[in-house]
């Protein structure tokens, strides 16, 4: 499913609306996506009164300096998981004055995947503080473009799902 900028600023500006509605603040945390969702989140206006800070850890290094990866979870499980993506999320809670997280973690391509993980492998986390988080992965296809563009929608209309 291709997905357009001006889809992904749409959903943006409605987890704004809801957020600033309930009062809570967004963390993201990042690696395929590059910082993409919260290029996205920071293109709606206002969006300083309900996101926090956007951690983009393209790298093993910086899942574990930025937001506390264990270095066991990514060997046992590689970076691209769910246990990495949760582990993500958790960190990105504790490390902001967020309510609410996601995680992305995954393979956009075109060069990266195996059999077990191909190309398109994304991994997701999301959470409210104090509860405990869910994760997904999804397989998404297309150019690199493409798969990076359907993983920050579908965590825009994961976060979309999860607040009242």
């Amino acid at each position: 499913m291709d997905v357009s900028e001006a889809q992904l600023e749409a959903l943006a500006a409605d987890l704004g609306a809801v957020l600033r509605r309930q009062g809570w603040i967004l963390a993201t945390a990042e690696s395929c996506t590059g910082g993409w969702l919260a290029q996205v989140v920071t293109s709606v206006s206002g969006s300083s009164a309900w996101f926090d800070r956007g951690f983009v850890t393209y790298s093993n290094a910086a899942k574990r300096d930025m937001l506390g990866v264990p270095a066991e979870t990514l060997m046992q499980f590689g970076a691209v998981s769910e246990e990495t993506a949760r582990e993500m999320v958790r960190g990105a809670l504790a490390h902001s004055a967020a309510q609410l997280a996601i995680a992305i973690t995954g393979i956009a391509g075109p060069g990266g995947g195996t059999p077990e993980k191909p190309v398109g492998s994304v991994c997701f986390a999301w959470a409210l503080a104090g509860q405990p988080c869910a994760s997904a992965t999804r397989f998404f296809s297309g150019d690199r473009r493409q798969i990076r563009a359907a993983s920050v929608g579908f965590a825009l209309r994961q976060l979309l799902a999860l607040v009242p």
